[in-house]
């Protein structure tokens, strides 16, 4: 159950995180927006625990991994604007 719970969660904050960060170059799909979403979770659990904001066993919940994918939209539109131009 739980990597199911972590898919739909992925989801939900890759699709929140694309309709707060504004641009052209994100990823678009299913699978992509749940990625997107399932890795903001980890690096903010990751941040998360490195600052002492989770316990070592806590994960971040929805309004951490949105902001953590929408950090990862960032650093993507980034490479994507370097990539090209």
């Amino acid at each position: 159950m739980s990597i199911i719970w972590t898919i739909i969660i992925g989801f939900v904050a890759g699709a929140i995180a694309k309709l707060i960060t504004p641009g052209r170059n994100e990823p678009s799909g299913f699978i992509m927006t749940t990625l997107l979403g399932v890795a903001g979770a980890f690096f903010m659990t990751f941040v998360g625990q490195s600052l002492g904001w989770y316990r070592e066993d806590e994960r971040a919940g929805l309004i951490g991994a949105v902001a953590g994918a929408v950090i990862v939209l960032v650093i993507w539109g980034a490479f994507q604007r370097r990539s090209r131009g």
